[in-house]
């Protein structure tokens, strides 16, 4: 299945991507994002506030040992990542419903540059503080009765829409 190794995915190229998961509370979550991340090469997971933090076995239970292969970083605060992040050259953008939020599918991307993205908290979203420390905000159309997804499918569809236009369309 020209699956790679462990040691083949820390040395391969990544996706110029940081993931950043703000308060998010369930370990299950953040084991389907580690899991999506090492599927696409993410560059690494940023886990802020109370979001756990591996080695966890209910994170493992859906990390399959993602939580192994993609790098990840703890901070404090989310405003912390954030700072850290500009600081490294990345455009930080809040994966949110605010106005004047860009819809994905109208997402524009540069080759070269390095992209980092926010997922909130279950209930309450990216808190606000964040969201104004951003560069921006993408969010994704929804034509249902309901305006939000669980944050592990957010970050899927989110980290594929990088991966198509920075990896695949080429």
């Amino acid at each position: 299945m020209n699956r790679i190794s462990a040691e083949e995915f820390k040395k391969a190229d990544k996706l110029p991507l940081m993931v950043v998961l703000d308060e998010v509370r369930s370990l299950h979550n953040v084991g389907s994002v580690f899991r999506s991340s090492d599927a696409f090469r993410v560059k690494g997971i940023c886990l802020c506030g109370i979001t756990a933090t591996p080695p966890q076995p209910e994170i493992h239970k859906t990390a399959l040992g993602a939580e192994d292969t993609v790098e990840w970083f703890y901070y404090k605060d989310t405003r912390e990542a954030v700072q850290h992040l500009h600081q490294a050259g990345y455009t930080v953008l809040a994966i949110e419903q605010c106005e004047g939020s860009t819809m994905l599918q109208h997402m524009e991307l540069e080759k070269g540059r390095k992209y980092a993205v926010i997922l909130g908290n279950e209930v309450k979203g990216v808190k606000q503080e964040v969201v104004n420390m951003c560069d921006g905000c993408i969010e994704i159309p929804q034509f249902g009765t309901k305006h939000s997804l669980n944050v592990s499918v957010t970050a899927g569809i989110i980290i594929w829409e990088f991966a198509k236009k920075l990896l695949v369309e080429k």
